[in-house]
């Protein structure tokens, strides 16, 4: 399996992906915003883009499928939830579904609503197992629910699904956030030496060449995922001091994700 993460350099921060099989050149595009792009570096690698994905509705995530679509004659994939909100839309996808782009083994779809709730995240099972999460997950952040999504359905999909990959889980995300959700990290968890010491390391890096994380990483930098840290608790509750000193771990993620929207 090729990885290409494709850095737009839009203000949205958005991250492409191109996976690639180097037996057949067939290729997967995620969220090909910048369809100029994604296409020239294909044709620069020898791929053709068979699919598309969509791991969600946003404009800034299939703003760029006609073009693709276009250039390529690429299938478009996305939620089933989807359909009545992604034009054109080829195979509605559900948990469990896979993918196959040539001979790579076949990715695995994810049901994760709370950005959205209609929101896809792909796994690749290998070693190790990479996880492209679109708008759901972070590095060192999760996302925000503004627009037809939930913080509760998002906790959930944290809870039941994200905090069970295998730790070595690579994580590809759809938005480069990782220096703003460290500092946010540091705000509220300011004893956190994990998260201090990555943020002098790359801030201020090429987003051409992003710092990738894996969720044992993740387990020590991202505040969505210490819900249990003294700290943490402690911050929350002079936040929200109606809360009670012991909140549950949803109380927890629920109250920084309203921080967050703010940050």
């Amino acid at each position: 399996m090729i990885i290409e993460q494709v850095w737009t350099g839009n203000a949205y921060r958005n991250f492409n992906y191109l996976i690639a099989c180097p037996d057949t050149g067939e290729a997967l595009a995620i969220d090909p915003l910048d369809a100029k792009r994604c296409v020239a570096r294909a044709a620069d690698r020898g791929w053709r883009i068979t699919q598309l994905l969509n791991t969600h509705h946003h404009a800034d995530h299939i703003g760029g499928n006609t073009a693709v679509v276009r250039e390529t004659g690429a299938k478009i994939l996305a939620h089933r939830d989807a359909a009545r909100r992604i034009p054109n839309m080829d195979r509605g996808l559900v948990a469990g579904d896979t993918i196959k782009v040539g001979n790579l083994a076949p990715l695995r779809c994810l049901d994760t609503p709370g950005h959205t709730m209609s929101h896809i995240c792909l796994l690749a099972d290998g070693d190790p197992p990479l996880l492209f999460s679109g708008d759901t997950l972070f590095n060192a952040g999760a996302g925000n629910c503004h627009n037809g999504g939930h913080p509760e359905a998002l906790f959930e999909t944290f809870r039941d699904q994200l905090y069970r990959l295998p730790s070595a889980t690579r994580l590809y995300p759809g938005h480069e956030y990782l220096t703003n959700n460290l500092r946010f990290t540091l705000a509220y968890e300011p004893d956190n030496a994990d998260a201090a010491r990555l943020l002098e390391k790359i801030d201020g890096q090429d987003p051409n060449d992003p710092y990738v994380t894996t969720l044992e990483e993740e387990a020590r930098i991202n505040t969505f995922f210490r819900l249990d840290t003294p700290t943490v608790i402690k911050s929350v509750v002079e936040r929200f001091p109606e809360i009670g000193p012991t909140p549950d771990p949803k109380t927890v993620f629920m109250k920084l994700r309203e921080l967050r929207n703010d940050w």
